[in-house]
């Protein structure tokens, strides 16, 4: 016999909890390195749900030289935003990418 235990989420700030309050199917990925594809980003996080969207800034075509970009990829799923932010910290090509959730409007 398994005894299951309900653990609380962490709460972030303004006491709301990390993973499931915030309701948003796009993610907001941070610290990007400039040599990451847009298709490279596709098949990292299309393993988590499909996509319906994504957007890397900036764009692959851009002469801009940058130090890091910025990646947001909406989900059809919400739940796939959710498990989308356990990625923070994995190390893409070159440095450790911060996965947050990304509430238009705000």
């Amino acid at each position: 016999e398994w005894e299951t235990e309900i653990i609380p989420l962490a709460t972030g700030v303004g006491g709301s909890a990390m993973a499931s309050s915030s309701g948003t199917d796009v993610i907001q990925v941070t610290n990007v390195s400039p040599s990451a594809s847009s298709e490279q980003m596709r098949t990292l996080f299309g393993f988590l749900g499909k996509i319906e969207e994504l957007r890397l800034f900036p764009p692959d075509d851009s002469p801009l030289p940058v130090s890091s970009r910025v990646c947001f990829v909406k989900f059809h799923d919400p739940d796939s935003a959710v498990v989308a932010q356990h990625l923070t910290n994995t190390v893409f090509v070159d440095r450790a990418l911060i996965v947050v959730p990304y509430a238009e409007g705000l």
